[in-house]
């Protein structure tokens, strides 16, 4: 067997051993609050118990550790170049939770090739720490790049807010991860939404093209109000569920991180990181 066949029998040892929950966010466009998403669903979930690693996915301008006001010493592309193991640029952000930080305003990031690509995704076999969830904050777009790390979770989040352009963006991805990859199941955040019946008024615009269009299961998981905290807290470099815990949007995303902590993991390996790189860099394997 060769070396990327060894490392593919490695993640499925370690999903064995060690069940994670992978959970993409996404969207169609930027500006829905991704990153906002996936940093409070991470925190809340960490205040809840689990274990989280965080990859920021969107490869040339990331912002978690940003966002965080963390400090980093070494990347992604520290990693790609051979000059350190995953394990060595995990950093650590509030209540534990641990975050694999990519690179800002770095043009081959994010053409990596499919070597570079490959080297990234196995990677994850060889992490010593053990993880609950592994939450990936991917880039905007419909690139090969988000569309990859949407193929490779258990659940695909997407995001959207009340603008015509995040719905048909939206659909877009939703339409090509269906049709090309053969993703059905989709969860949909209605974010920054100044009402309920505004956030469910949100996802029937949504799910009346998808019904129309396509043969997919979507479902709304949260309705996340819009909530001038949020700024407030991304100005402190905190997330909003640590800076306001009070506040409606941190409610509202506290009791999502529970509901996604309570999703199933399949047993089969459609999926898993294992189903990615096997089908993505070692067909046949």
């Amino acid at each position: 067997m060769n070396q990327l066949g060894d490392q593919a029998n490695g993640l499925r040892e370690m999903n064995r051993n060690n069940r994670i929950k992978v959970i993409a966010v996404t969207g169609g466009k930027g500006g829905v609050g991704k990153s906002n998403v996936s940093l409070n669903m991470a925190v809340s979930m960490a205040k809840q118990g689990k274990r989280v690693l965080v990859m920021d996915a969107d490869l040339g301008l990331a912002n978690v550790d940003v966002m965080l006001g963390l400090r980093v010493e070494k990347n992604l592309a520290h990693l790609l170049a051979g000059e350190c193991d995953l394990d060595d640029i995990l950093v650590t952000g509030p209540h534990g939770i641990r975050i694999v930080p990519a690179t800002s305003g770095t043009r081959n990031m994010v053409e990596l090739s499919q070597q570079e690509h490959a080297g990234l995704i196995r990677a994850f076999s060889e992490l010593r720490e053990s993880f609950d969830v592994l939450v990936i904050d991917t880039a905007a777009g419909i690139s090969d790049m988000v569309l990859s790390f949407s193929r490779a979770a258990q659940d695909v989040m997407v995001v959207v807010c009340d603008e015509p352009t995040s719905i048909t963006d939206a659909y877009a991805l939703i339409k090509v991860l269906n049709r090309d990859y053969g993703v059905f199941r989709f969860k949909v955040v209605a974010n920054m939404v100044r009402t309920m019946r505004e956030g469910q008024e949100l996802f029937a615009k949504l799910s009346k093209v998808t019904d129309r269009f396509l043969d997919i299961a979507i479902e709304l998981v949260a309705i996340i109000p819009f909530d001038e905290n949020v700024r407030k807290a991304v100005r402190r470099q905190k997330t909003i569920v640590d800076a306001f815990p009070k506040s409606p949007a941190a409610i509202a995303f506290k009791a999502l991180a529970a509901k996604a902590g309570n999703w199933p993991i399949p047993d089969s390996a459609n999926g898993h990181l294992e189903f990615f790189i096997e089908q993505l860099v070692t067909p046949g394997v």
